[in-house]
């Protein structure tokens, strides 16, 4: 194919606004797929995306489509994720690509995730494409959300186009606008090769496969190529292109955007972001922006029965070999036994992977609280990492203590800024800046600390703000805090999977509602059931659960009081050491319970 004839592209928007139904017209308007073969959301094939509305893998497809001006056209669709944990592989994509269809739905307008998506494709000097979407729906406001983008954007509002995914009005104009208005790439075929790695996935024949985009030079199969970051030097076994299934073929010119299987048994050994070159002529330099997968948030994952601990470990090796960016290490709860501490890339991630834990493994998980990656000085100056509360450092070896913070944003109708700010400051966030996007919709700038945005955030910005209100956030930086570690007892007993770090101010507080709400999740004993929250040596909460009461009394039909006595006095003693051998079992609701509190702060 003549590199003037390719146009390579992805699409961007909110979750839901439609963004896998326009890819499924396209697929249909090209030709790509035959109308047997057509299902809803074709290129979502996880249970879940279909379910939950959203792209979690990144996947591409090529398509053939011959233009009004007669001309056949390769259009290399890179259909990316939604959700803002995965922004990195949507850099990485974008960078894939030299143009980005911008789906806005006519009903919502612009949100939080189309605008950061956007900001992403102009850094990376992408040609947009805006579409306006739902056309057909009763309460789509066309005209209002094309003068939007076309404020935002600064394009003339003509070539704004107006569609419906569902029903297939417009798609024609898109493709054409497509072809007449995204360069082609700018790649030269002589230099030597380089190919952008925007994800991979593992394959139980080919190993794993990479899928690139050839930035310059050639990629033909059974060549010999090496990863730039690592160095490692593996064979292209095949190379080839999607449509959108793997279909084999001899190279990979510059520009085109494909797979290469590898043969490799780990996904960890190919990085979303890295460069390959050719063993024998390789580049000096590597194509820019790349960076390991780094979790953000941590969760304990247990079996609840303790005979699953092996099928938890292999479940998980199976999972990560599709999924690079997870990460998992063994450890032991005094409450909860044998289990594995994991790290995600976000909450979002977090829920995907216990979701497809649960489903396709068939197995019962007790999940901690997730928490955030801290970074504590001690007063020896040893710097250590600490992502679970458990193996926080006693406070008097404590010098200071960092916490991740982010850069959020909230757009908002002008009705709830109030509601809003008040959430984000008693979360601890700082005010940034306010920009009115048009009369009616507010972008609210601030930056907070990770671990309070991860606590139920997201929900109660909704319930705030009826739903109007949508959210993105980045990371920023480390900062101090005057934090402290809150553990809980049950029974006088410390459950080291419960305890968690806060803020020195909020400590009493979170610790009340913590006790307040395990004494409605923890079931009732025989015996009274103490639940305190203590900060150090010192108790800052408590609550207790009452003791079920049997009348051994029933019995007694008149007769001496003494013998009433006797009795009572011999069901005392009965509870007293049943307490003190007595164990309490812990739900699972009560390890979620740290995301529900309400602190009324």
């Amino acid at each position: 194919m003549d590199q003037s004839h390719i146009r390579n592209l992805c699409i961007i928007a909110h979750i839901d606004h439609g963004k896998s139904t326009l890819t499924d017209r396209l697929l249909e308007q090209t030709g790509t797929l035959a109308k047997r073969d057509m299902v809803e959301q074709v290129m979502d094939q996880m249970d879940l995306e279909r379910e939950k509305g959203i792209t979690i893998k990144a996947k591409a497809v090529r398509m053939s489509y011959r233009a009004r001006d007669g001309i056949e056209y390769e259009l290399n669709l890179i259909d990316t994720p939604g959700h803002v944990d995965f922004t990195y592989e949507v850099s990485r994509a974008l960078a894939a690509c030299e143009g980005a269809v911008l789906v806005v739905d006519a009903t919502q307008g612009i949100e939080a995730q189309t605008l950061a998506n956007l900001y992403l494709a102009l850094e990376h000097n992408l040609t947009i494409v805006p579409v306006v979407n739902k056309i057909d729906l009763p309460s789509a406001r066309p005209d209002e959300i094309a003068h939007e983008m076309e404020n935002l954007l600064a394009v003339p509002n003509d070539q704004i186009i107006r569609a419906s995914a569902k029903s297939g009005v417009g798609t024609a104009d898109i493709l054409e606008a497509i072809v007449a208005r995204i360069p082609p790439p700018r790649a030269d075929s002589t230099l030597p090769l380089r190919a952008l790695i925007f994800d991979s996935k593992y394959d139980s024949y080919k190993g794993v496969v990479a899928y690139v985009r050839v930035v310059d030079g050639e990629l033909p199969k059974n060549k010999k190529i090496k990863l730039m970051s690592s160095g490692l030097e593996i064979d292209a076994l095949e190379v080839g292109a999607f449509r959108p299934k793997m279909v084999a073929g001899e190279t990979l010119i510059a520009g085109e955007v494909g797979y290469v299987a590898t043969g490799l048994k780990n996904v960890r050994d190919i990085q979303v972001g890295d460069t390959i070159t050719h063993s024998e002529n390789p580049a000096t330099e590597p194509v820019p922006g790349f960076r390991p997968a780094k979790p953000m948030v941590f969760a304990g994952f247990y079996p609840t029965e303790t005979n699953d601990y092996p099928l938890l470990r292999d479940a998980l090796d199976k999972l990560k070999l599709n999924d690079a960016s997870l990460t998992y290490d063994p450890e032991t709860s005094a409450a909860l036994g044998f289990g594995f501490r994991c790290g995600f890339l976000g909450l979002l991630h977090l829920e995907i992977v216990q979701e497809r834990l649960e489903r396709e493994y068939d197995l019962d998980l007790i999940a901690t609280a997730p928490s955030v990656e801290y970074h504590v000085l001690k007063h020896t100056g040893e710097i250590i990492t600490v992502d679970n509360p458990a193996e926080m450092p006693d406070g008097s070896e404590i010098l200071e203590i960092e916490e991740p913070w982010m850069h959020i944003q909230v757009f908002t109708p002008k009705d709830y800024i109030g509601a809003a700010m008040d959430l984000v400051t008693t979360r601890r966030g700082t005010f940034d800046k306010m920009e009115y996007l048009d009369e009616t919709r507010v972008m609210l700038g601030y930056v907070m600390p990770l671990s309070e945005l991860i606590i139920d955030f997201y929900d109660q910005l909704k319930s705030r703000t009826r739903g109007y209100a949508s959210l993105d956030y980045s990371f920023a930086n480390y900062r101090a805090s005057e934090l402290v570690k809150l553990n809980v007892l049950v029974n006088e007993e410390s459950v080291d999977a419960l305890s968690m770090i806060v803020h020195k101010d909020y400590a009493y507080a979170r610790g009340a509602a913590l006790c307040k709400k395990l004494k409605e999740v923890i079931p009732q004993q025989q015996f009274p059931v103490p639940i305190q929250a203590a900060m150090g040596g010192r108790i800052v909460a408590r609550e207790t659960i009452r003791a079920l009461r049997k009348d051994i009394l029933a019995k007694c039909y008149g007769g001496d009081v003494t013998r009433k006595r006797k009795l009572l006095e011999k069901q005392k003693a009965g509870k007293k050491r049943m307490k003190r051998f007595g164990s309490v079992d812990i739900p699972q609701e009560a390890f979620m319970a740290i995301l529900k509190l309400d602190e009324n702060r």
